[in-house]
């Protein structure tokens, strides 16, 4: 690029005006000086496309700016150079990003459920015509983990990875550890404070965490792991007597994504994935993480652990990594949308009954003689050694007895809680997470 193409304007179309949104149109107008000495560039906010024009969203923008209500104003006009995506949703997303590309114009977005569950034909669609895709703000909030991966951890063979992806979750869960609170209560805590939705299914339910993970599996393996063939368990109905057995252990409970290569005798290679909660020491960086923060855990060859930290949501957390991609299309960045020169391949998947683990249960139990007998020999027909086991006082004659396993698989945990059941000694279906 020619020091004259430098001194260009880049002008750019923005496709909503929520929060995230709003937040960049903040750090545009804030950070014009910074802007320039960084790219030699000025980034000019053309459109803004919106559902509702309204004299108060007109307000907020720099002067020179329109906003509109049709997708082709951003996508069809031939001096916006680059389309930033924040309206959220996979349809109307869609089109209007494909729309962009096939006009050649570079992408910004932070649609995570977009590019996890439909993105081929968009990647596709950037590298036929030339275009950046970059979705730094889609992944964990103000971690650079796109860039992380795609840039300086390029030449690591990563093998595994483990995050705290979502920060209403984990709000949620460091509520109940710290404060005593249960899952109702904390939940509510998080819609009142704004770090929960009206409608909080994504978030406690896993599946964000998931749209997440699925992104930095390509990221990381160059490999596809399916977003609808990914296990996935939230924490919706938490139980805060789990919460207290596992800080009794010494362990904290967490949402965890994971993701780990699996080196087979034959020479393959298998991918195990899933979203779950899972106990994690306490000594444990990952289980310090507290609040709305997200956290990643990458290993690697040669370059060993590496621990990323930071704010997973926000306006203006977000939107800063959003206008590093801003400023990675005005320094003239080449297309590097996936971290890897050719399409990405479809995973050999390890099937979650293949999962090694160790294990926390809790089983309700009628407080007799000879049911930690029978329990004990439930786990031994399946090979599950019982590591430390802890009885709880009695609830109206049912007992909570609490153990934890030595590593194990999920289908021998399976089985053996459906011999447990055949005995009929559980008064309540049994809880058991992972430990990590």
């Amino acid at each position: 690029m020619t020091q004259q193409a430098t001194q260009e304007p880049l002008y750019v179309g923005l496709a909503g005006m929520g929060t995230v949104g709003g937040g960049l149109i903040q750090l545009l107008q804030e950070d014009k000086d910074l802007i320039y000495r960084r790219t030699g560039r000025r980034i000019v906010l053309r459109k803004v496309l919106v559902r509702n024009v309204t004299p108060e969203r007109a307000a907020q923008l720099p002067e020179g700016c329109e906003l509109t209500t049709d997708m082709a104003a951003l996508t069809d006009d031939p001096q916006i150079d680059v389309v930033v995506e924040l309206m959220g949703g996979t349809g109307a997303a869609h089109a209007l990003i494909s729309r962009a590309l096939e006009h050649g114009k570079h992408i910004v977005t932070a649609n995570k459920a977009l590019l996890a569950e439909d993105s081929e034909a968009l990647f596709d669609l950037a590298r036929t015509n030339n275009c950046l895709l970059r979705y730094e703000g889609s992944v964990a909030g103000a971690i650079p983990i796109v860039g992380t991966l795609t840039d300086p951890l390029a030449g690591n063979h990563i093998v595994s990875l483990m995050g705290i992806l979502n920060g209403t979750s984990n709000y949620i869960l460091s509520e109940m550890t710290t404060n005593g609170m249960d899952f109702d209560g904390a939940l509510r805590q998080a819609q009142e404070l704004g770090y929960a939705e009206a409608d909080p299914t994504l978030d406690v339910d896993g599946f964000d965490a998931a749209h997440k993970l699925t992104l930095l599996i390509r990221l990381a393996f160059g490999l596809d792991y399916p977003f609808a063939s990914m296990p996935v368990q939230g924490i919706r109905g938490m139980d805060k007597r789990d919460i207290a057995m596992a800080r009794e252990f010494g362990y904290r409970i967490k949402l965890i994504a994971e993701a780990r290569l699996h080196n087979e005798a034959d020479g393959t290679t298998r991918l195990e994935a899933g979203v779950f909660p899972a106990l994690v020491h306490h000594s444990f960086l990952m289980a310090r993480v507290g609040g709305v923060y997200n956290a990643i855990r990458l290993d690697g060859a040669p370059s060993g652990p590496i621990f990323l930290h930071g704010r997973g949501a926000g306006a203006l957390p977000t939107a800063s990594v959003v206008l590093s991609d801003l400023l990675a299309i005005a320094r003239g960045d080449k297309p590097n949308n996936t971290g890897f020169a050719n399409r990405i391949v479809r995973a050999a998947i390890v099937p979650p009954e293949e999962w090694r683990s160790r294990y926390y249960v809790r089983v309700m139990v009628h407080d007799e003689s000879g049911v930690l007998r029978d329990l004990a020999g439930c786990m031994a027909a399946e090979n599950i050694s019982m590591a430390q086991v802890i009885q709880k006082e009695n609830e109206k004659n049912v007992v909570p007895l609490v153990f934890m396993t030595h590593e194990t698989t999920a289908q021998a945990m399976t089985r053996a809680l459906q011999k447990v059941h055949e005995t009929g000694i559980l008064q309540t279906a049994p809880v058991y997470y992972r430990i990590i």
